[in-house]
């Protein structure tokens, strides 16, 4: 009947969702590297980053233009746009020698592997964020679900008061004091329930789901990832695979390459021509000129030299060269930070480690306590209170002991995270 009751209190503090969505950890992270916002925009830049290099690739087959014309002259036939008079227009031309469009396409290929790093780095923060976020409701469900049980504990410990205080045997105050301590437990019961359901919005929000969607952790017995061996080797395996380093470099490379193709402007083009033009007689090539031929085809090459190099494209030169120095700066801090925060995620779940491990230990302890007062108690030794408040005790071990296998659950996904094997650790 009171479990009825404090499932009645937990409806009316809960606003009206919508049908509840129950998952598991390894179902979210699945489901945020498909469809989280972040995940999908960097997966956009990557597309667009690799339309770029067919946006800039010289093509091959020539481009071909085909118009007309078509004029009446009056006098000597003139040029339109610089080409003659003529009824039918055919142009084609293919580059031969362009080295600057060559480091074009070489910039735009070193761009599309930094774009492709980078949308894997937001594939893998976007798995570590809604692991955190997958435990941290996880935890407030497991708690809530504790202090419930505490709240049914001092409700029994609050009656036994209220009986002593009315038989005589106890102070009045000390009914008062067993009421606060209930109202205490159901205010932190409401908490938790706000606690939780600010957690399945972030969650819903991060899986790009509606935020009123409700989300339920699913029941699972989740085998702990395994960790790297050494610390040494993680740290090796951190610098390899790193996302965020392979983008930096790409982006070097790029700002490389795009100095070399300012230098290069100064560089000869050479571009392979074949032309057609179809004349009519109208426009007067009969009175000008010696033959009159109606059908007229040339083929050769287009040779452009540079003759003055300009100071405005050495100047963008060294700008890139700058900004290839500046990355290539970062690169090096990014190198140090993720040393030190990989031996730091090492620390982490060691001491993680130790602290789940004396939670168990505590909690072990509490409930040998409640064995034993529950001994007293059937030997005429020990009051139903003091049972129901070594029940309450053991609860509150279970929330710590929450706490402690929620810390050491996200300090080893942060490991996985930095060792790039969080996606492939999850069962």
């Amino acid at each position: 009947m009171r479990i009825a009751s404090v499932l009645a209190f937990l409806c009316l503090l809960s606003p009206v969702r919508a049908a509840e969505r129950v998952m598991t950890l390894r179902e979210a992270v699945d489901l945020a590297a498909r469809q989280n916002p972040d995940v999908v925009l960097a997966r956009l830049e990557e597309q667009r980053a690799a339309l770029g290099i067919q946006a800039v690739r010289e093509p091959g087959l020539p481009r071909l233009f085909v118009g007309s014309g078509l004029a009446y002259s009056s006098g000597m036939p003139m040029s339109i746009e610089g080409s003659t008079p003529a009824v039918v227009q055919a142009r084609a031309v293919r580059t031969l020698w362009n080295r600057p469009q060559g480091y074009h396409a070489a910039q735009a290929r070193e761009s599309a592997r930094g774009a492709a790093a980078a949308a894997a780095a937001a594939r893998e923060d976007a798995a570590l964020r809604v692991a955190s976020l997958f435990l941290d409701l996880e935890r407030a469900v497991r708690q809530a679900e504790a202090v419930q049980r505490q709240v049914e504990h001092l409700q029994k410990i609050e009656a036994a008061a209220r009986l002593r205080a009315e038989e005589g045997r106890d102070a009045p105050i000390e009914a008062r004091r067993a009421a606060l301590e209930t109202a205490r437990a159901r205010l932190r019961l409401q908490q938790l329930a706000s606690q939780r359901r600010a957690a399945s919005m972030a969650l819903a929000a991060a899986l790009g789901l509606d935020p009123s969607e409700e989300i339920v952790p699913a029941r699972e017995e989740r085998p702990a990832p395994p960790l790297p061996l050494e610390e040494d080797a993680s740290v090796a395996e951190a610098l390899r695979d790193d996302p965020e380093i392979r983008r930096l470099e790409a982006e070097i490379a790029a700002r490389h390459l795009e100095a070399r193709s300012w230098r290069a402007m100064r560089l000869p083009r050479i571009d392979l021509v074949a032309q057609y033009g179809l004349l009519a007689k109208f426009n007067n090539y009969e009175k000008f000129f010696n033959r009159f031929e109606r059908h007229n085809g040339q083929l050769g090459a287009s040779i452009q030299i540079p003759i003055f190099s300009s100071s405005q494209d050495e100047a963008r030169a060294s700008q890139a060269e700058i900004e290839a120095r500046r990355l290539r700066t970062q690169l090096q801090d990014l190198r140090r930070r993720i040393e030190s925060d990989t031996r730091a995620a090492w620390q982490k779940v060691r001491d993680a480690e130790a602290a789940r491990e004396l939670a168990r230990m505590d909690l072990d302890l509490a409930r040998e306590q409640v064995s034993s007062v529950l001994a007293q108690v059937e030997e005429g030794r020990a009051s139903l209170r003091q049972l129901e408040q070594a029940r309450f005790e053991e609860q509150e071990r279970w929330i710590l002991y929450y706490n402690a296998v929620y810390d050491l659950e996200l300090a080893r996904l942060e490991l996985m995270r930095r060792t790039h094997a969080l996606l492939a650790s999850l069962p």
